[in-house]
């Protein structure tokens, strides 16, 4: 990918509610210069939604500089976001700008935020507050530089800051504006989608004589709950596409995972990973918390998506058998409390017919 983004350098492929949705929050959170936290599970696309910032906002023209910090120890990572001077350690024979020098009036997008050490996060939480570089083996203070700083994680910051593991007030300061990338499998309207573009791509860079997918392998590859997200499908449609030698792609050409995958089995070893929602409807159901204190916020605050408020209510419907006044007293609320919750539904596109559950 090119260090300077250019909105034909990237996409964010689907016509899902969600995918519009995440493509409006784009939009606005570009115009402005504030700090961005990308969450979501991995695989999901978080730095090309990262990118796609960078490409709508006033910086594109200059540098984004991603930096992956789950991949370098402390002491690499340090080097790579803030430079060294000669000789500050062994192999040091040059000066070396880092990323965040290198991005002057640019973007430094930092995937993995959590995995920094406290060390770390004390360092970047004082170039936040100062924007003053010190390098590695540097006397004195450095150079003043102006980026805009995304980050992204796959993992729970506030489980974290409660164990102790990350600062909190990094996480405030990194948490101005929170975007939340669904994964796959909550948006399957977009699969065919985005089969249909990673089966052009790769195709075209691999001459194969692929025409199309039967009907039932595609359906096959919709089922499937994606674990991996988008990453893996792109992976499973770059596998076929090297190993499959006719024109359209069979069920027994998919990997054996996609093809043995039963969505309504619930045998151990394909045991439903636990979700968001699931979390949610266990606090309100079992731990008794009102709608208003536990989903509610974290909703406003975008730290979960519709789809999630969604699935929360339509688990309620089928407890209520569609009546929505007993999905209230389900989720802990006043009788007063029917209509604006009701009104909350409609307002954010939450509302799910009831008809089907009775």
């Amino acid at each position: 990918m090119s260090p300077v983004a250019s909105k034909s350098s990237v996409q964010l492929i689907g016509r899902s509610p969600e995918i519009a949705a995440l493509r409006q929050e784009i939009e606005r959170v570009a115009k402005s210069d504030a700090k961005v936290l990308i969450t979501g599970e991995s695989g999901t696309g978080k730095e090309i939604v990262a990118n796609l910032i960078h490409a709508s906002s006033p910086r594109v023209g200059n540098v984004f500089a991603p930096v992956n910090c789950a991949g370098l120890p402390e002491t690499l990572l340090e080097s790579e976001l803030f430079g060294h001077v000669r000789g500050s350690f062994t192999g040091a024979y040059r000066d070396k700008p880092g990323k965040l020098e290198s991005a002057h009036n640019g973007t430094v997008f930092l995937d993995e935020v959590g995995e920094m050490t406290l060390r770390m996060q004390g360092m970047l939480l004082r170039f936040l507050e100062t924007g003053e570089l010190q390098k590695v083996g540097a006397d004195g203070a450095g150079r003043h530089v102006n980026v805009r700083v995304i980050t992204a994680t796959n993992r729970n910051l506030r489980d974290l800051i409660a164990q102790g593991q990350f600062r909190e007030d990094l996480f405030y300061r990194l948490n101005v504006i929170q975007i939340v990338v669904p994964p796959l499998r909550e948006r399957r309207d977009d699969i065919p989608l985005l089969i249909e573009h990673f089966l052009a791509r790769f195709k075209e860079a691999n001459e194969s004589p692929i025409t199309g997918i039967c009907h039932a392998a595609m359906k096959a590859l919709t089922d499937y709950s994606w674990p991996g997200n988008v990453r893996e499908l792109e992976n499973v449609i770059e596998r076929l596409v090297v190993t499959v030698h006719h024109p359209e792609i069979q069920v027994e050409d998919l990997p054996s995972e996609v093809r043995t995958f039963d969505p309504v089995s619930l045998r151990p070893k394909r045991e439903r990973r636990r979700t968001v929602a699931d979390d949610l409807y266990k606090r309100l159901v079992e731990g008794k918390e009102s709608f208003w204190a536990t989903v509610y916020p974290l909703f406003m605050d975008r730290e979960i998506t519709r789809s999630n408020v969604r699935e929360v209510v339509r688990r309620g419907l089928e407890e209520a058998r569609g009546n929505y006044k007993i999905v209230a007293r389900l989720f802990n609320m006043e009788p007063r409390d029917y209509k604006r919750f009701l009104n909350f539904l409609r307002k954010h596109d939450c509302q799910i017919p009831f008809k089907e559950y009775r």
